[in-house]
């Protein structure tokens, strides 16, 4: 399964959750639902992936961590923020990066209609 693929089986995860719960939680309940509805799709996912970062043929661990890994291949970061902004763009880029994947969704779950807080970030 491709990352386009797989990303349309996130989302569709992700507007389930969203429907559910509506606005206003915290990112880790929005987080540890989304993996279960991932799980439920029978697709691997890893939360709170660490990411360590390469630095002069030394791996070093930084902290980075990223929300949902889904079948090693797809970036999933949560939030539940006002509105998403350059930041937020900038660290799913550094994950993308650093993880060698090519494609990351945004999802801000603190909006009306889910739709209006998906971002596809394609490295």
């Amino acid at each position: 399964m491709n990352e386009n693929e797989l990303s349309n089986i996130v989302i569709g995860c992700a507007i389930e959750v969203h429907k559910s719960l509506g606005p206003g939680l915290l990112e880790s309940a929005y987080k540890e639902c989304l993996a279960y509805k991932i799980k439920q799709e029978g697709l691997f996912v890893e939360k709170e992936k660490p990411l360590p970062l390469v630095f002069e043929e030394v791996k070093l661990d930084c902290g980075y961590r990223v929300d949902l890994l889904v079948e090693r291949k797809l970036i999933v970061e949560t939030k539940s923020v006002e509105a998403l902004n350059d930041i937020h763009l900038a660290q799913v880029l550094t994950y993308l990066k650093l993880s060698g994947c090519k494609l990351g969704l945004l999802l801000n779950f603190n909006v009306v209609r889910l739709k209006d807080g998906i971002k596809r970030v394609i490295l």
